[in-house]
């Protein structure tokens, strides 16, 4: 009876989780676009200023050299640079696509600044669309299986041994 409820419990628990996949996926990707949006503001006046030097972004890196600051502040473009594509790539990836499709990308919301801010302003959503009912059904079956097999298998030595016993 008590691995009844426990694997009942597991199903709800992880059916209950799942269901908020969409939501969240939504949030993270509205976040994203954010971040990409500020990120291409600071790429695109770098640029600017490149330009109106007569350079081009990888010439304005390199001269960005001589003191402590000017070698720290190329590093930080470069990273800013790098992250910004990433983002952007990541952001193509997952703007217009469906849920399922955003599960299929998951590996894509991997930015931990951008999930943090989408987790401290994140509310749970009653899940009422398909997306929803279906990641929350799926996963409740996967979780009744997954605490069904882990109870059978603490439990074989047990019954191993009752029947080694009799």
């Amino acid at each position: 009876m008590i691995a009844r409820v426990l694997v009942l419990a597991g199903g709800v628990l992880g059916g209950a989780s799942a269901s908020q996949f969409p939501e969240f996926a939504q949030q993270y990707t509205q976040r994203l676009g954010g971040a990409v949006d500020a990120l291409g503001e600071v790429v695109a006046d770098f640029d600017a200023s490149a330009a109106d030097a007569g350079l081009t972004r990888d010439a304005a890196l390199a001269e960005l050299q001589g003191s402590s600051f000017l070698d720290a502040r190329r590093q930080d473009m470069t990273r800013t640079f790098e992250r910004y594509e990433s983002l952007q790539a990541d952001l193509t990836k997952l703007e217009g696509a469906g849920p399922f499709m955003r599960a299929y990308h998951a590996t894509s919301m991997s930015d931990r600044d951008v999930a943090r801010a989408a987790m401290e302003t994140f509310e749970p959503a009653v899940p009422l669309g398909m997306a929803g009912l279906t990641f929350a059904g799926s996963v409740f079956v996967a979780g009744l299986f997954a605490i069904w097999a882990a109870l059978k298998l603490l439990m074989w030595p047990l019954r191993r041994r009752a029947g080694t016993a009799a």
